[in-house]
Formats: structure tokens, C-alpha cells, sequence
């Protein structure tokens, strides 16, 4: 049997287990088993490994896809550019070493359930947000030549500003706004991000990589005004099936 799984904390919301034991069974593989391991420190995770032999990937969300590097042996160069890392492969030599690969499926779920939605006039976009999901969107934006500004609570970033800051011309001139953060996440959904939704129009895109509930409170917003929106779930769907690849390479 091998073993498959994702570390995080908490993980009560979870989305990969559910998504994985679905398609173990709809596409009747037997010989895997998909595992939450809640791991709040870091530091227990060369035990983990060593408690479960038969691992040989894992998913990794908040908060350690960026922490997680200095316990693996190789990063995949994408991840090491963005700095965070929310894919595992562990290899198993003929002597019984083993080896761990660290990856960024999000640049891959990202791209591909964004790249069809674009308009001639996505030229200029706002990441809401600073943490490892949003460079991981930054990766991509670069890749599509969009050009883009960072916006958070405390902006440190050469090309961030603070949410204060965000005023009509900004909003106006940025037609695509990807909200990375988790404000409006099941449970706080009357929670969102603090922009002035009243110069949003018609002609954005606004795209957030919640998926829980499926339309966020910054998204509704948005939609009020006439925007077209995205919520993450299809990018869930991409990364987890290029994590399987990556699994059974």
C-alpha cells in the first residue's frame, strides 16, 4: 500500500483527503491510501517520515509551505524562485534511503484555470496579500507578462502597498484583483478583504483562491458591481492532479 498525504494545521477543512479518497475510488486504485497529518510544528516531521515507510508524497498547506524547505533534500527550482512549497515527493533507493523533492503545484493550478478568463485589458493586476500562495501568483503573472502590485496590511514589498492606499485610479487601472488571503474563508464568510468595491466594474476580473464557500464575500461584492469572478476550486483540482503526476513519475 502506498501512502499518501498532507500536513498542515489545523486540517479540519481540508480539501485534499476528501478529493483524493474520491478518486481513488472512481478510478479504482487499490493500492493507495491518502492520510491527514496534522503537523503543528515542523520539527516532528523527520519523525513523520521515518514513522510511515510506506509515504511516498505529500500535500502541504498552511503554514508550512514555506518553513518545510530546510527539512527537505532538493527543491524543484519554480518553488525555490516563489519560496514556498506545497508538493512532496519521496523517493525510496534501492538501499532504503529516501529523498525528498519539494514543488509548487499552484503555479500549475493558477495558470490553468486563469489563463482562458483573460481579456486584452488584464494588462495590470492587485494580489491581495503577501504569504506563499501569492507568490506562487506572482510566478505566474510574471510568466503571462501581466504586470502587478502587492497590497496588504503591512506592506514591505518594493512593489506592494498598503490597502489604505488603494483609491480609485488604482482600482480602476488594475482590472484583474486575486485575493490570496484567507479572509472569507468558511467560517468567517462575512469577512473580506478591505478595498473599495464601489470603483469596481464591469470590466474586472476578480479572482479568489478560496473555494469554501464557493462564492466568498469578496466575491459577491464584486459581482454587485457587474465583474466577472473565479473562486479556486478548479485550481484545486489542477494542482492536485499535477501533484499525482509528480507522485507517480
Amino acid at each position: 500500500m502506498r501512502t499518501f498525504g498532507l500536513i498542515g494545521f489545523p486540517l479540519a477543512h481540508s480539501f485534499s483527503q476528501k478529493y483524493f479518497i474520491e478518486k481513488f475510488i472512481l478510478e479504482n486504485i487499490t493500492d493507495c491510501e491518502f492520510k491527514n497529518f496534522p503537523l503543528e510544528n515542523l520539527k516532528d516531521f523527520p519523525a513523520l517520515l521515518h514513522n510511515n515507510p510506506t509515504l511516498c508524497g505529500l500535500s502541504v498547506t498552511i503554514p508550512h509551505k514555506q518553513n518545510i524547505f530546510k527539512f527537505l533534500d532538493s527543491i524543484d527550482e519554480p518553488a525555490k524562485k516563489i519560496g514556498a512549497v506545497n508538493c512532496i515527493n519521496i523517493q525510496s533507493s534501492v538501499i532504503g534511503l529516501r529523498f525528498s523533492v519539494g514543488f509548487n503545484t499552484d503555479i500549475f493550478g493558477f495558470e490553468n484555470s486563469l489563463k482562458f478568463l483573460l481579456q486584452e485589458n488584464h494588462t495590470n493586476a492587485l494580489i491581495l496579500g503577501s504569504g506563499g500562495a501569492a507568490k506562487a501568483i506572482e510566478f505566474v503573472l510574471k510568466k503571462l507578462k501581466i504586470k502587478y502590485l502587492f497590497v496588504s496590511r503591512n506592506s514591505h514589498l518594493v512593489s506592494g502597498i498598503k490597502y489604505q492606499e488603494l483609491s480609485q485610479e488604482i482600482i480602476t487601472s488594475h482590472l484583474l484583483i486575486i485575493n490570496t488571503t484567507p479572509l472569507g474563508m468558511f467560517p468567517n464568510v462575512n469577512d473580506c478583504p478591505d478595498i473599495p468595491y464601489e470603483f469596481i466594474t464591469s470590466k474586472h476580473l476578480l479572482y479568489d483562491l478560496t473555494y469554501n464557500p464557493e462564492e466568498t464575500l469578496f466575491l459577491k461584492k464584486g459581482k454587485e458591481k457587474g465583474a466577472r469572478i473565479k473562486n479556486g476550486l478548479e485550481m484545486l483540482h489542477l494542482q492536485a492532479e499535477e501533484a499525482w503526476k509528480i507522485w507517480n513519475r
